[in-house]
């Protein structure tokens, strides 16, 4: 789901979530044939990688609709999303990717046990889909069950197929956070930084790692990469402006202040600021 920046960490969250499901579409649709079988030279016989030629008409109404279901949940057309869905299951019931995409439809719905049931249905499908369990993963973290969201995120680490470790790892890390693990969200967000050192979510929490241990000078660098991007928000200034304040730069906090009284002046960070809650 990809929203415009916020004054909620949230909108970055989201956007994690749906590259998970966009890249489980793309890498799935041309899985949901079994490969056919060809002879060897011995009269044998051997997988063939699948293509599209392979897949059936179903299989192919099937991909078109859910293709339709993705682009209207990133739309935040949730009921519409969730009628192309159903058109996807009707033409090929067994379409892993389509109980995942509408695992995440449910969740943007509230209805946290369809959710639930869409997600499991499609690791039964798919087992090792390293993109269904980061999205399960971040379903049970989303739902005060975190400790059990980490074993998910584990999981599609260990994929080799994997190709975007670094929003497991985010995840991984956000969601230990939730349990007071500060150890392990340490170690997942600073490899999440490896993969990608743009992540203003990732940067975002290593910024508050860095400033509970006293450490502002790392603070300062993690929420500086945070406020060069087009994604900040009123938590991002906020941290920035305990940070300075730490550091002494009162020139900085001073611009700093007044971008968030301009931009999130309605916002708890501001009315936190306008208190002195420095130290809450």
């Amino acid at each position: 789901m990809i929203e415009k920046a916020s004054s909620k960490l949230g909108s970055w969250q989201g956007r994690l979530v749906f590259a998970a499901a966009a890249l489980s579409l793309l890498a799935g649709l041309s899985a949901c044939t079994s490969p056919p079988l060809s002879s060897d030279s011995e009269g044998g016989s051997r997988r063939e990688l699948a293509t599209s030629s392979d897949q059936t008409e179903a299989q192919r109404r099937a991909g078109i609709r859910l293709q339709l279901a993705v682009g209207y949940y990133e739309q935040h057309q949730l009921e519409v999303a969730l009628d192309e869905i159903k058109q996807a299951l009707a033409a090929d019931p067994e379409l892993a990717d389509a109980y995942s995409v509408r695992g995440l439809i449910y969740m943007g719905m509230s209805e946290n046990r369809l959710a639930d049931d869409n997600f499991q249905r499609a690791l039964r499908l798919s087992p090792n889909n390293p993109d269904y369990a980061n999205n399960y993963g971040w379903f049970l973290c989303q739902n005060g069950r975190a400790k059990e969201s980490i074993v998910h995120f584990e999981t599609a680490l260990k994929s080799r197929n994997y190709q975007s470790p670094a929003k497991a790892l985010t995840n991984a890390g956000v969601c230990s956070l939730k349990f007071n693990d500060t150890v392990a969200a340490q170690r997942y967000l600073s490899q999440a930084f490896q993969f990608d050192a743009s992540n203003p979510l990732t940067n975002a929490k290593l910024a508050q790692l860095a400033y509970d241990r006293n450490d502002y000078e790392k603070a300062r660098f993690y929420i500086g990469l945070v406020l060069k991007t087009d994604v900040q928000n009123a938590e991002a200034l906020w941290t920035a402006i305990k940070v300075e304040r730490k550091l002494g730069d009162t020139a900085a906090e001073a611009s700093l202040v007044t971008q968030l009284r301009r931009r999130f002046g309605g916002s708890p960070e501001f009315a936190a600021y306008q208190r002195g809650a420095f130290n809450e």
